[in-house]
């Protein structure tokens, strides 16, 4: 026998509040996503890309088969458990990457979370055939982004006023005199490559 008491008035505000809210997200939400499916242009701009080999399609099928997606994103599906590998061909060479699912201690030199040796996780990965793993390997490569995306190794080309601007006024000066803008690095390869067209 028990005796159900009024909510009080605070109560009562409060979850009025709540309510109020969550219904103007769910209603935000349907204007969304109506929008984004009838929109004819995206409404948020892809950066990163792909145009697969033979051989990165493969790899491809063999990743959803080792279960890789089960910790990392890649082609916008998985989870984001691990790291996200959209983009990450354009960061890391081919050889980087399979060295890396070879033996990803050594590659980073100190203890991996997941990737490793036994129990660790992944460690299946280490332990898959090595065709398997190249292909594999490739398929990851083959996951590009444009220059100045967040998962791109490249800035994008030209200045930024702004990143000059914090650079000068946030960077120490040791690494002024240790670091180069990659910027002007590329330049440089440029104008190397120009004079050894002409």
């Amino acid at each position: 026998m028990s005796s159900k008491t009024p909510l009080k008035s605070g109560e009562k505000i409060l979850f009025t509040i709540f309510g109020v809210f969550f219904v103007l997200a769910m209603i935000g939400y349907g204007v969304l996503e109506y929008i984004r499916l009838n929109s004819e242009e995206p409404i948020f701009v892809q950066r990163t890309f792909f145009d697969f080999s033979e051989k990165g399609l493969r790899g491809s099928e063999l990743y959803r088969k080792a279960n890789c997606n089960a910790c990392h994103r890649a082609l916008r599906a998985g989870t984001s458990m691990g790291l996200s590998l959209d983009g990450l061909g354009s960061k890391r060479s081919l050889e980087w990457i399979e060295a890396f699912l070879r033996n990803p201690e050594e590659v980073y030199g100190a203890p991996t979370i997941d990737h490793g040796r036994p129990p660790k996780e992944a460690a299946y990965v280490s332990e898959l055939p090595e065709e398997t793993r190249h292909l594999i390997a490739v398929f990851i490569s083959e996951l590009r982004a444009d220059p100045g995306s967040s998962v791109a190794k490249a800035p994008p080309p030209g200045r930024s006023e702004f990143i000059d601007r914090m650079v000068g006024a946030w960077a120490p000066e040791e690494w002024k005199e240790k670091y180069q803008d990659i910027r002007e690095k590329q330049q440089q390869q440029e104008q190397a490559l120009e004079k050894i067209d002409e």
